[in-house]
């Protein structure tokens, strides 16, 4: 979707629970020694500043990693993300996934980042130079270069929902991917809408994907009369560990 600019809403309620438990399951499966392979789908700029006029315009960080970054944990994945990103390009940065994923993984790791936009590609090329920063369709991005190599790794679909019909295809493309890559750990990121136009999704992930585990959070709308109320992973082959962390991260919700 062309359209759409993640500025706008960089370091919101949905990026706080998405990028906890990206960042904690990438800590952990870093863990081992085997060298892995990261895919991203709508990878984006990968650095936000949360002072420019997009970020102001629609308050959203200040309803986000504003509010809830003192409760991180100190030594959480995404809370030393966070201190990176800040300390090597200024206070008012964000991290995207693409450049979270780009500081936790080790040198020997590969990162394929797809972004059809011609200006966040460039800015996404530029941010992350050691990356594999691809000017094409993520999903078919994802697709032809699955399995990957190495083997192990984790891919991250996280699509604007602006083109509706994203929620009928994504069931399908996840059931493609998996059976490339049974592997591979494939997150699904979704918006949870007044509309709860994410459920027949999930219900078809869940229908055709054994195994498959969901975590959502609920939170207010950022402003009024705006419609996502909430977020949701959908994880296949989650890491060991995955609910516990996750419900962690779930914790900081509770005081919104």
């Amino acid at each position: 979707m062309l359209s759409y600019q993640h500025a706008y809403h960089a370091g919101n309620l949905a990026d706080v629970h998405k990028h906890g438990i990206l960042s904690w399951i990438l800590a952990y499966m870093t863990e081992k020694p085997k060298p892995l392979s990261y895919l991203e789908t709508h990878a984006g700029r990968a650095v936000y500043d949360l002072s420019a006029a997009a970020a102001r315009k629609t308050g959203e960080a200040a309803q986000g990693i504003a509010r809830l970054e003192s409760s991180l944990p100190p030594d959480h994945p995404y809370r030393t993300s966070l201190d990176a990103c800040r300390a090597a390009h200024g206070a008012d940065s964000y991290p995207g996934s693409p450049w979270i994923a780009n500081h936790l993984l080790r040198a020997d790791d590969t990162l394929h980042l797809a972004e059809l936009h011609p200006a966040e590609h460039a800015a996404l090329s530029d941010a992350l130079t050691g990356a594999h920063c691809l000017h094409e369709d993520g999903l078919a991005m994802a697709l032809s270069r699955t399995p990957p190599t190495p083997r192990r790794g984790l891919l991250l679909c996280d699509p604007s929902y602006e083109v509706k019909t994203e929620y009928a295809t994504i069931p399908d493309f996840f059931t493609k991917l998996h059976r490339r890559w049974p592997v591979g750990v494939l997150v699904l990121w979704y918006p949870i809408l007044t509309s709860g136009a994410h459920k027949p999704m999930t219900a078809a992930l869940h229908s055709a994907l054994t195994g498959g585990w969901q975590h959502e959070v609920r939170f207010p709308p950022a402003r009024e009369g705006h419609g996502m109320i909430g977020s949701g992973l959908f994880v296949i082959n989650p890491p060991y560990g995955l609910p516990e962390a996750a419900a962690r991260v779930g914790h900081l919700f509770d005081t919104l």
